[in-house]
């Protein structure tokens, strides 16, 4: 259960290397961010997570497979967004062993203007998390009730995944496949569907976040599969309801104030 991204396999790219379309909640208010291009909505949350400093300067980025798997894009379109990020002044490339793309050790702040898109959208994004409470606390309460040994021995692996993923990238896959899979442990067919809907449009506004952070995150979901295995559902809701609500919090709509 993920404090800082909602979120558990990452949205499948379109044959042009743009964002997958999420199912449901296709509410006007999110026109901001969709009429950004797949190489904008790049550019904006990697510059977004440097200007918040939840990328640090000198920090590696992680390769741009793993990067386009993690925001839903095609490999492409990440590898262009680098390469211009590099031109503004937000990262730069070096060569060798120790190379890579890296957060500029001065990187120009707010460079890209498509971040005001996700700055301007703190009330979908609260009103998405609120979506998300309701369904993922309903859901770890059937877990916990109906979930099977073999069950929740998958949810364990999964926690054991996440605490070896590498960076930022990989955790958040895994973190998807994670909550996807605590639904369909409640053995209710169609759980998995309004709640995976959910997930989607809440990645959009997915940031790169610190990996400490994550494994901090990654310890609620310990706690979580704890509680479902012992079938303690009024603990199991109430782990998933303080893990949701902090995401008001933890979610650039708290790092940056907005309401």
């Amino acid at each position: 259960m993920t404090t800082v991204t909602p979120m558990s396999g990452p949205p499948v790219p379109d044959p042009g290397g743009g964002e997958a379309a999420a199912g449901g909640l296709h509410a006007p208010a999110l026109s901001g961010i969709r009429r950004l291009s797949a190489l904008d909505t790049v550019r904006a949350r990697i510059a977004f997570a440097v200007d918040l400093g939840l990328l640090t300067p000198g920090e590696r980025l992680p390769a741009s497979d793993q990067i386009a798997r993690a925001l839903g894009v095609g490999e492409i379109t990440v590898r262009r967004a680098l390469v211009s990020l590099c031109e503004d002044g937000l990262l730069e490339r070096r060569r060798g062993r120790n190379g890579g793309t890296l957060v500029a050790e001065r990187p120009v702040r707010r460079a890209v203007g498509a971040m005001d898109a996700y700055r301007s959208a703190a009330a979908d994004v609260h009103r998405l998390i609120d979506h998300r409470l309701i369904l993922e606390s309903g859901i770890a309460y059937l877990a916990a009730r109906d979930a099977d040994e073999t069950a929740v021995d998958h949810l364990d692996r999964l926690v054991a995944e996440m605490d070896r993923a590498p960076s930022w990238a990989e955790f958040h896959g895994c973190d998807e496949r994670f909550h996807l899979a605590v639904a369909i442990a409640t053995g209710v067919d169609s759980a998995a569907e309004p709640y995976g809907a959910v997930l989607r449009e809440l990645y959009r506004y997915y940031l790169p976040y610190p990996l400490a952070t994550l494994r901090r995150s990654n310890d609620e979901h310990r706690a979580l599969v704890a509680a479902i295995r012992r079938h303690d559902v009024a603990d199991a809701a109430g782990l998933a309801r303080d893990h949701v609500l902090q995401l008001h919090r933890t979610m650039f709509v708290g790092l940056t104030g907005d309401a």
